[in-house]
C-alpha cells in the first residue's frame, strides 16, 4: 500500500510538490533560525566574556566583594605559582592574568613640562609572551587605528579619541601617574606604539593598554594580578563544566577565614554577565518557540488546504464504494510520506546552510564600525543537538494535524450529496 501511495504522489505533482516544498522550506527556515540565534547570542556572550569576566574568574575574596572598583591593594599574590598549578590541573583551559587600574596620563613637551594630560583607566594584559592569545582574544589587533601593537617593554596603546584629545601620536612619550598596590604614588614612562578604537564611549574617552609586566613594574605589583581569567580551549562556555571546575578549585584553594585567599566564580555567577547569560537563554528560547509555532501554523494550514482541495477526489472514491475509513487512512499515509520526505529534505538543506554559517559566518563589521572591540565583527551560527530535531518534528507533526482536520470532512459527506455533486 505504501509503495502504491508513493507512486501516486510521484505521478500526481499537484498533490505532492507544493506540500513537499512548503514543508521543506518551513523545516529549513526553522533549522537555520535556531542555529543562527544560538550562534549570535552565544557569540555576543563569548566576546564579552573574553573582554571582562572569562569563563571562570579567580580573585581574592576581598577583591571579589569590590570587583567593580578593581582594588589592586586586594590583588592576588604569587600568581606565577598559582597560574602554573591550575594550568597543569586543568590542561583543557587557558588562563590569563590581568590588572585593571586607573590614573592620569601626562604628555610632556620638548622641555619635559606637561603639554597635556587626562584621567585614564587601563588594563595590563599579556602582550609580549611568545604564543600569547590576549591581543587576538580581545580583538585588539583588528581594532588598531594607527601604529602597531607593543613589541617591546615600555610600549603602550591608547584609545584613539583619548590620543587625539592629548595631541599625541605613535612614537611619542607619555607618563602614567597612578598609585601602587601599597598606596604609593607612582610614575612610569611609556612610548605610544599605537591607538585603538573601542566603539564604547566610556572606554574611548580615556583608556591605556600595556603589557602586564610593565603594569606590574609601574604599580609595584611584582608576581601579583588583580584577576586570573580562565577560558575553555573549545571557545564556548559550558556552565556545567565551569561549575565543576569552580567547585574543585574553591575546595582546594579557598578558606573561609582568609579574605586574601583566591576564590573562583563562573560566568553564570558573575554579577553582570550572569544576568546576561540567563536572560539570553530565555530570550533565545522564546524567539525560537515563537518561530516554531509560526512555522507550525503555516505547515498546518498547508496540510489543511491540501486536504480541502481534494474533496472532489474523495467524493468520487466514496461514490464508487470505497469506505470512508480507508480513504481517511490513505490520506493520512500520503500526508505522512510528504511530511517525512519534506522534513528530511528541509533538515538536510537547513543543516548545510547552518554549517556554512558556522564555519564562515557573516561579517557585519561594516554595520558596526563603532563597536570594533566590544562586539565581534563576524557572527557565526552554532549547531547544537537540538538543531537536528527542532525543525523536523514540527514539520512532520504539523502536516499530519492539518491533514487530520481536513479529513474529518470525509465522514460528513452524504451519498445523496455526492451524486448531486457528480451530476453537476
Amino acid at each position: 500500500m505504501i509503495k502504491f501511495l508513493f507512486k501516486g504522489l510521484l505521478r500526481d505533482k499537484h498533490r505532492s510538490v507544493i506540500p513537499f516544498l512548503v514543508t521543506a522550506s518551513g523545516v529549513m527556515l526553522t533549522v537555520v533560525f535556531h542555529a543562527w540565534m544560538t550562534g549570535v547570542i552565544g557569540n555576543s556572550i563569548e566576546f564579552n566574556a573574553r573582554f571582562s569576566s572569562g569563563h571562570v574568574r579567580i580573585m581574592t575574596k576581598a577583591y571579589a566583594e569590590n570587583s567593580t572598583q578593581s582594588p589592586n591593594d586586594l590583588a592576588i599574590m604569587g600568581t606565577d605559582t598559582l597560574t602554573g598549578m591550575i594550568a597543569a590541573q586543568w590542561p583543557d583551559m587557558e588562563f590569563a592574568e590581568r590588572i585593571y587600574f586607573a590614573g592620569i596620563v601626562d604628555v610632556p613637551d620638548e622641555a619635559g613640562e606637561t603639554r597635556s594630560q587626562g584621567p585614564a583607566m587601563g588594563f595590563g594584559i599579556d602582550l609580549l609572551s611568545p604564543g600569547t592569545a590576549e591581543a587576538d582574544r580581545l580583538n585588539i589587533r583588528a581594532s588598531l587605528q594607527s601604529g602597531r601593537l607593543p613589541s617591546a617593554a615600555g610600549e603602550a596603546l591608547l584609545s584613539k579619541e583619548f590620543a587625539d584629545k592629548l595631541g599625541i601620536t605613535p612614537g611619542e612619550k607619555l607618563t602614567l601617574v597612578s598609585s601602587s598596590m601599597y598606596g604609593e604614588l607612582t610614575m612610569y614612562n611609556f612610548i605610544l606604539s599605537g591607538t585603538v578604537d573601542f566603539g564604547t564611549t566610556a572606554l574611548d574617552r580615556g583608556t591605556i593598554i600595556a603589557d602586564i609586566s610593565d603594569v606590574r613594574e609601574a604599580l609595584n605589583m611584582h608576581d601579583a594580578a588583580g584577576e586570573i581569567l580562565g577560558f575553555f580551549r573549545e571557545g564556548t562556555y559550558d556552565n556545567e563544566q565551569a561549575s565543576t571546575v569552580a567547585e574543585v578549585f574553591n575546595s582546594q584553594y579557598s578558606t573561609a577565614e582568609d579574605e586574601f585567599a583566591p576564590v573562583m566564580t563562573t560566568l553564570a555567577g558573575d554579577k553582570t554577565m550572569g544576568f546576561l547569560v540567563q536572560y539570553s537563554g530565555k530570550l533565545q528560547g522564546l524567539l525560537v518557540l515563537v518561530f516554531i509555532i509560526s512555522m507550525s501554523l503555516i505547515l498546518w494550514n498547508a496540510g489543511l488546504l491540501g486536504g480541502l482541495r481534494r474533496y472532489g477526489e474523495f467524493g468520487m472514491r466514496l461514490a464508487i464504494g470505497e469506505e470512508k475509513g480507508h480513504v481517511y487512512k490513505t490520506m493520512m499515509m500520503e500526508s505522512f510520506l510528504i511530511g517525512l520526505f519534506g522534513s528530511a529534505a528541509g533538515l538536510v538543506t537547513g543543516m548545510v546552510i547552518a554549517l556554512y554559517l558556522q564555519n564562515h559566518g557573516v561579517d557585519l563589521g561594516a554595520m558596526m564600525k563603532n563597536a570594533s572591540i566590544m562586539m565581534p565583527r563576524v557572527f557565526r551560527a552554532h549547531i547544537t543537538p537540538e538543531t537536528w530535531y527542532i525543525g523536523f518534528i514540527p514539520g512532520l507533526v504539523s502536516t499530519q494535524i492539518g491533514t487530520m482536520l481536513a479529513g474529518i470532512g470525509i465522514y460528513k459527506r452524504q451519498t445523496a450529496q455526492l451524486f448531486k455533486e457528480l451530476e453537476a
